[in-house]
């Protein structure tokens, strides 16, 4: 429940948020207001910074998480639980290099993970000779993860992030490097080097498998065209005039679905919609007139924030 008495529900699917819904008026025997239902996105960048950036003398680069030929993320290695903040250091740092091309110090010298410590993001300390790093590796290390956890776009979690620390002025005195002043600027060169490396969104995808019979299989098609479905597969069962109909489709052009198959195939169409994976959505967040754009200006409207796009000299200090 939210500071506005509202209770948020989370579902599965359209069909599971119905069963859920139902429950609840059963339950409290009183008529109940909803809302639309709304996708959580996630955060991520697309390149390597373009500039270096700098808060209080922390230098960062960001950057995606590098692919391997197989189409592979190491986030997508932390979440299936082959990296991890548990896994030893040399482990780890020979483990990336091999499945992902990792330079082996740097992967070594992994801080932490975000925005939880199997977040599918990488914080790597990646100078060379400088002193006290250890004395603000913990700040540095939650500065990242409440950054991660609230991205820069419209404070939804961010995915697929290396964050490098290149450089850094100590000041000695320990009262001057505590957390109140490591931890938000942290934060802010993690935003500012985001912003600096083309930020995307990304959106969730199902998996979509249609049982149908097999002279209706073009108006399962023709739904899934409608709602920007990719067919990756089709299979014939043997014996019976029954074809399963199998696509991604954007969790965001879900809503409605059933209804719509059904009507499209007189009711002989039988849908099953589990989630797959996320997956850039079309268009630059930070332009206007595109399918980012809107989708930005939705998420940070419905939290209550300025209807504007997050500039990069807000959080980057001029050298």
């Amino acid at each position: 429940m939210t500071r506005t008495s509202e209770h948020i529900i989370a579902g599965a699917g359209e069909l599971h948020l119905e069963i859920c819904l139902k429950d609840s008026r059963k339950s409290r025997r009183r008529p109940i207001k909803r809302s639309n239902p709304v996708v959580a996105y996630r955060e991520t960048v697309s390149q390597e910074s373009e500039i270096l950036c700098l808060s209080s003398r922390a230098t960062t680069t960001t950057e995606s998480l590098p692919r391997p030929p197989a189409r592979r993320r190491p986030g997508d290695a932390i979440e299936s639980g082959a990296v991890s903040s548990r896994t030893e250091s040399k482990e780890r740092a020979r483990y990336l290099a091999e499945k992902f091309d990792w330079d082996p110090t740097e992967g070594r010298k992994l801080w932490c993970f975000g925005p939880t410590d199997d977040g599918p993001n990488m914080l790597v300390d990646a100078t060379k000779g400088l002193q006290l790093m250890d004395q603000i590796k913990d700040s540095c290390s939650r500065g990242f993860q409440w950054a991660t956890r609230e991205g820069v776009l419209c404070n939804e979690q961010v995915r697929g992030v290396r964050v490098r620390i290149l450089d850094a002025t100590i000041i000695p005195d320990q009262a001057h490097r505590g957390a109140v002043q490591i931890l938000p600027a942290m934060r802010r060169c993690t935003y500012a080097s985001m912003l600096s490396a083309k930020p995307k969104l990304l959106e969730p995808f199902f998996q979509v498998e249609v049982q149908v019979p097999t002279d209706s299989v073009g108006s399962v098609y023709s739904v899934l065209n409608s709602r920007r479905g990719l067919v990756n597969g089709q299979e014939v069962q043997d014996g019976v005039p029954v074809t399963i109909v199998k696509a991604f489709m954007p969790v965001s052009e879900s809503f409605g679905f059933n209804a719509a198959l059904r009507e499209a195939s007189r009711g002989t169409a039988f849908p099953q919609c589990t989630f797959s994976h996320y997956d850039e959505l079309p268009g630059n967040p930070l332009q206007a007139g595109n399918r980012a754009y809107d989708a930005l200006m939705a998420t940070r409207k419905r939290k209550g924030m300025e209807l504007v796009v997050p500039v990069l000299q807000s959080y980057h200090d001029r050298l």
